[in-house]
């Protein structure tokens, strides 16, 4: 029962982090698309989380952790980025 709940869960995200990707894509301005690729990071680490309990691994809620730091330190330099026009 949990499994499938986890797995249509994970279904679910998954297919609205194609929405999400497709604005990035489509995005008419620049901080549109920030705000979409930082929205498809939180639901691939979200995934990667419900993958850990499906799969009862628990070294992969470490590599979620590390996925979020990533796109939240990529996050900032790219709006730093766009506010700037450098990165120092």
């Amino acid at each position: 029962m949990i499994e499938t709940l986890i797995f249509g869960a994970m279904t679910a995200l998954t297919l609205t982090a194609f929405v999400g990707l497709y604005r990035a894509y489509k995005g008419p301005t620049t901080a549109d698309r920030v705000v979409a690729i930082n929205v498809v990071s939180s639901k691939v680490t979200a995934i990667i989380v419900l993958s850990a309990a499906y799969a009862a691994q628990a070294s992969y809620v470490n590599v979620a952790l590390v996925y979020a730091m990533i796109g939240f330190l990529s996050s900032i330099g790219v709006a730093k980025y766009v506010l700037r026009g450098h990165l120092r």
